[in-house]
């Protein structure tokens, strides 16, 4: 049996749908899906990592800061990468130079 138009366009409207609803962590030190419901109620600290400007990042250091921090996740923000502008408490942003060396944290 045939499908008919309307129900070809409730299939293609519900694909279009289920798309939008992914989510791209890859930036993500740790994900908060990960964390314990404790560890997502911590609320991020930036003085306390500081003294990370001037090294050079690597996964290890940034997890390192997030745990430092109090952060429930921790992001590597780097030069003309695009990101999401949403406010949130619980993460550390690392910015860092086109050579990986930390140019500012902040929480956010």
């Amino acid at each position: 049996m045939p499908l008919n138009r309307v129900t070809l366009l409730s299939l293609f409207a519900v694909a279009a749908l289920a798309g939008c609803s992914s989510k791209d962590a890859s930036t993500d030190a740790a994900s908060p899906a990960s964390q314990t419901p404790s560890a997502q109620s911590a609320s991020c600290d930036a003085k306390a990592v500081q003294a990370l400007i001037g090294k050079t990042i690597d996964p290890t250091l940034a997890e390192q800061a997030r745990r430092d921090a109090g952060a429930s996740v921790a992001r590597v923000l780097r030069p003309h990468q695009p990101i999401t502008m949403e406010y949130n408490s619980q993460r550390l942003n690392i910015d860092v130079d086109d050579h990986q060396v930390v140019q500012q944290v902040n929480c956010g």
